[in-house]
C-alpha cells in the first residue's frame, strides 16, 4: 500500500466557459466539485492506476464531509483527522476559446495544536502496512516546520522510502532524514535554497545542493520543458511528447502518482519516470486535476525519452 500524506487538501470546483471575460459576467457550461489538493490528487491517480492507496492529512466542516463522501464514492481508502477548520475550496476557470486556465486558491486555515500528534499517530498506524511513503504539498499555517522532517524520520524506522513534494523551510529540514526522491519544480527549488536560477550551471549547483543536504534523488520539474532527474552523480533530462492540453492543473501530482507506483513495484531510478512523465502529461488531456486515463496513460509512457544531461 502506498500511503499518501498532505495537510492541505481542498474541495476543487472546475468551472468551463466557452469564453471567460474579466469585470463581466460569465455564465459557466459544466461544474464539477470533488474532493483535490495535491494529496487527494495523488492517492487519485495511484488509486487509478490499481495500486493499493490510502490518503491521510486534516479535514474539517461541510467541505470536509463532502470530500469524505466524494472520495468513498470513488473508491479511495482514506483516513483524516477531523479538525476544527473547514477545508479550503479552490476553483479553476476553464476558458475554451482561449484554451487557457485560471486557478483561485484559497489558504488554508491553522489547524488546533492537538491535531498534529492525531496525524503523526495516524501515520505510524498505517505506515505498518505501507511499503512507500509520499508526502505532499504545502503545510497548513501555524505548522511545525520539521513536520516533514518527522515524518521521514518515522518511515526511515520502518526501511520505507518517502517521496517528498515540497518546498523551503520543511523541505530543507527534512533533506537530514534522506528521503529518497524529492520534487521541487523550478521555482520552488531556487526559492527553498535562496539563489536564483538561470543557467544550466546554476540549475546543476542547486540539484547538487539538494544531494549533498541529504536527498537521494531530485526530480526538477519545469512546466514544458524536460524534467531533470539526478542523484548528484549523474544526471537525466525526461521529455515528454506534446499532448492535446485542457487542463495542466494537477500534472505535477500524477507526475509523483506515476513515480510511487513504479519505485512501490521495485522500479529502479531514473526508469521509474516514464511512468511518472507520462501520467502527468495524461493528467493534462483531462479536464480535472487528478485524473488520467490508464490506457493513455501507459500508451505515453512508450514515448517518454531519458536521455543523459
Amino acid at each position: 500500500m502506498i500511503l499518501c500524506l498532505g495537510t492541505t487538501p481542498a474541495l476543487q470546483r472546475t468551472m468551463r466557459f466557452g469564453r471567460f471575460t474579466l469585470d463581466t459576467v460569465n455564465r459557466a457550461t459544466e461544474v464539477f466539485d470533488y474532493a483535490s489538493g495535491k494529496v487527494i490528487n495523488v492517492a487519485r491517480v495511484i488509486h487509478q492506476l490499481g495500486r493499493p492507496v490510502l490518503a491521510s492529512g486534516f479535514l474539517g466542516g461541510d467541505s470536509g464531509r463532502f470530500m469524505r463522501t466524494d472520495l468513498d464514492k470513488t473508491g479511495i481508502p482514506h483516513d483524516f483527522v477531523t479538525v476544527k477548520p473547514p477545508t479550503r475550496q479552490c476553483i479553476t476557470l476553464l476558458d475554451r476559446a482561449t484554451e487557457t486556465s485560471t486557478e483561485l486558491v484559497e489558504e488554508a486555515s491553522p489547524v488546533e495544536p492537538a491535531a498534529w500528534e492525531s496525524l503523526y499517530q495516524t501515520l505510524r498506524r498505517h505506515l505498518e502496512q505501507a511499503d512507500l511513503l509520499v508526502m505532499t504539498g504545502s503545510l497548513v499555517p501555524d505548522a511545525p516546520a520539521d513536520f516533514y522532517a518527522r515524518c521521514t524520520a518515522i518511515a526511515n524506522q520502518r526501511n520505507l522510502p518517502v517521496v517528498l513534494d515540497a518546498r523551503g523551510e520543511p523541505l530543507m529540514r527534512a533533506l537530514s532524514q534522506r528521503p529518497a526522491v524529492v520534487k521541487p519544480n523550478l521555482s520552488e527549488l531556487a526559492a527553498t535554497i535562496g539563489r536564483d536560477i538561470q543557467t544550466d550551471a546554476d540549475l546543476r549547483n542547486a540539484i547538487l545542493r539538494l544531494i549533498e543536504l541529504g536527498a537521494q534523488w531530485a526530480i526538477i520539474t519545469r512546466g514544458p520543458k524536460p524534467a531533470i532527474v539526478s542523484d548528484g552523480r549523474s544526471f537525466w533530462t525526461l521529455s515528454t511528447p506534446k499532448v492535446p492540453i485542457l487542463n495542466t492543473i494537477g500534472s505535477g501530482d500524477a507526475f509523483t502518482a506515476g513515480l510511487a507506483v513504479e519505485l512501490s513495484r521495485g522500479r529502479a531510478m531514473p526508469d521509474a519516470c516514464h511512468l511518472a512523465a507520462a501520467c502527468g502529461a495524461a493528467n493534462a488531456m483531462t479536464m480535472w486535476a487528478g485524473f488520467v486515463e490508464p490506457e493513455k496513460a501507459m500508451e505515453l509512457r512508450e514515448k517518454i525519452q531519458i536521455a543523459p544531461w
